[in-house]
C-alpha cells in the first residue's frame, strides 16, 4: 500500500499556479458555453461556436459579439453573460477568496501564488487585503452607478426595463467588457452628459488597477504612492487628454462621427470614444466610420489597454511607460532607468519587453491567419479586429458578425491570451531554466 501510495504521488501532475489558473478560466469559458447553449437562454438557435465565442467574449470581459445581445439572447442568457462579465474582471480567485472566507476556511500558500498571479501582484503578502478591498469597491462602485443609470433610463424604459438596463451597463461597464443590450452601443446617448461621465467614470476606474485604488486609499499625498500608482495616474491622465484632443481635430468635420453634432456633442464624443479604446469596448460613434487615421491612433491606444490588475486587457499602460523610459534613457545615453526619483530594476524592463515582443508575434500570428479566412475583407479591419481581441476592447468595424469558422476560432484564441496576458500563457507551458552556467560575454552588431 505504502509504494502504490509512492507512485501515485510520482506519477501525479502537479500544475503550477499559472497552469491552474489557465484550466480554471477555460473550465469557467466551457461551462459558460454550455449554459448560452441552453434553449431557454436564446431567442432563436445558437451554434455552439458562437455560444463559445461569446462565453470567451465574456469570460474576457472583451465585449466582441458574433450575434446581437440584446434580441438573440433571453433574459436567463443576459444574466449568464452578466455573471461572467463579473466573474472574469474580479477574476476567478478573487470569488473563490470570498466564499472561503464566507464559510471561514483557511486560505493556503498556494492558493495564495494563484491569487498574486490572478491580479498580476508582485508578492504573496497582502492579496487577501486586496481581494476584500476589491469587492467592497467594485460593488459599491457598480452600486452607484446604478442609481445613476437609473434616474436617466427608469423615466425612459420604465422601473423594470430602466433597472435591468442600469445593471447591466453598470457591471458591463465597470468590468471593461463592453457588452451593450443595444445594436448600435451607446450611439443613441453621444450627446447625452450623464450616461457618457457615469459610463467613462466605471470603465476607467475599473481599468486603472485594484493596486492603485487601494494606495489612493492608504495613501493621502501623492509624494506618498508608490511609483506604479504615480506612473499609472500620469500616464493615464496623459495618454487620456491626448486622445481626445488628437480625435477631435481628426473626426471634426466627419459627416459620419462629429460633425452633425453640437459642440458640446462633439466634445463628449471625442472625449469618450478616447477613453473607450483602453479596454472599454463601448463605442457613442460609428466606429466603421471614422477615418483611417483615427482607426490607426485607435489600435495604438488599444494595445497600449489599461492597468495592471485591473479589469482591463492589453500590455498595459505601466509596460508601456517602462519601455518609452528605457528608450529614452538609452537615447540620453544613461545606465539606470530613473522615474519620480526612483530606479526601475532591470528585471520589469525584461518583463516589459518580453510582454511587448510575445504580444506583437501573437497579433501579427492572429493576422495572418485572418488574412487567409477572411477572404476579401480589408487589411485595416483585420488589424482592428485582431489588436481588439487582443486587448480586451471589443470594438467592431464590423468583421466580428462575418468572421468564418476558422476565424472565430483565431479570435477566441487571441481574447483568451490577451485576457490571461501572454507572460502567464508562456509561463504556462515554458519550462524553467537555469542561470549556473555563465558563458564567456562578446558584443554583436545592432540597429
Amino acid at each position: 500500500m505504502g509504494n502504490r501510495t509512492v507512485n501515485w504521488r510520482r506519477h501525479s501532475i502537479h500544475l503550477s499556479p499559472p497552469q491552474l489558473l489557465l484550466f480554471i478560466f477555460l473550465f469557467f469559458i466551457l461551462f459558460g458555453a454550455a449554459l448560452l447553449k441552453l434553449p431557454m437562454a436564446s431567442t432563436e438557435p445558437v451554434s455552439w461556436l458562437n455560444a463559445l465565442f461569446t462565453s470567451t467574449s465574456a469570460m474576457t470581459v472583451t465585449g466582441l459579439i458574433v450575434v446581437d445581445t440584446g434580441t438573440v439572447f433571453t433574459t436567463f442568457g443576459e444574466v449568464v453573460i452578466m455573471a461572467l462579465i463579473q466573474i472574469g474582471g474580479l477574476g476567478i480567485m478573487s470569488f473563490a477568496v470570498l466564499i472561503y472566507l464566507m464559510l471561514g476556511k483557511k486560505i493556503g500558500f498556494k492558493e495564495r501564488l494563484i491569487i498574486q498571479q490572478s491580479l498580476n501582484q508582485t508578492s504573496v503578502g497582502g492579496v487577501i487585503r486586496l481581494v476584500k478591498h476589491l469587492f467592497i469597491f467594485s460593488f459599491a462602485v457598480e452600486g452607484l452607478a446604478l442609481i445613476l443609470l437609473a434616474s436617466e433610463w427608469i423615466p425612459e424604459y420604465g422601473w423594470k426595463q430602466g433597472l435591468y438596463y442600469s445593471l447591466f451597463h453598470s457591471i458591463s461597464a465597470f468590468n471593461n467588457a463592453g457588452f451593450s443590450l443595444w445594436a448600435d452601443g451607446l450611439m443613441r446617448y453621444v450627446a447625452n452628459p450623464l450616461v457618457n461621465i457615469v459610463i467613462s467614470g466605471l470603465f476607467i476606474i475599473g481599468g486603472i488597477g485594484f493596486t492603485v485604488l487601494t494606495d489612493l486609499w492608504y495613501s493621502k499625498k501623492f509624494q506618498k504612492l508608490s511609483l506604479h500608482t504615480k506612473l499609472m495616474l500620469i500616464g493615464t491622465l496623459v495618454i487620456n487628454v491626448v486622445a481626445m484632443f488628437v480625435i477631435f481635430f481628426l473626426e471634426y468635420n466627419n459627416p459620419k462621427t462629429l460633425a452633425n453634432l453640437s459642440t458640446m456633442g462633439k466634445v463628449l464624443g471625442a472625449y469618450f470614444q478616447a477613453v473607450s479604446p483602453r479596454t472599454a469596448g463601448f463605442n457613442s460613434l460609428d466606429i466603421a466610420g471614422m477615418e483611417d487615421s483615427t482607426i490607426i491612433f485607435t489600435v495604438l491606444l488599444m494595445f497600449i489597454g489599461a492597468g495592471s490588475a485591473s479589469t482591463g486587457g492589453g500590455i498595459k499602460v505601466t509596460t508601456f511607460l517602462v519601455i518609452t523610459l528605457t528608450v529614452v534613457a538609452f537615447l540620453r545615453q544613461r545606465k539606470d532607468i530613473h522615474a519620480f526619483r526612483r530606479r526601475i530594476d532591470e528585471t520589469y524592463i525584461y518583463k516589459s519587453l518580453a510582454i511587448s515582443m510575445i504580444s506583437v508575434v501573437l497579433i501579427f500570428s492572429a493576422m495572418f491567419l485572418l488574412t487567409i479566412t477572411e477572404k476579401g475583407v480589408p487589411f485595416i479591419q483585420i488589424l482592428f479586429e485582431v489588436v481588439s481581441a487582443f486587448g480586451t476592447v471589443g470594438l467592431s468595424m464590423g468583421l466580428t458578425f462575418n468572421l468564418t469558422a476558422i476565424g472565430k476560432c483565431v479570435i477566441i484564441f487571441v481574447m483568451f491570451v490577451g485576457k490571461l496576458g501572454p507572460l502567464t500563457l508562456a509561463f504556462s507551458l515554458a519550462k524553467k531554466g537555469s542561470d549556473k552556467i555563465s558563458y564567456p560575454k562578446e558584443d554583436i552588431l545592432t540597429g
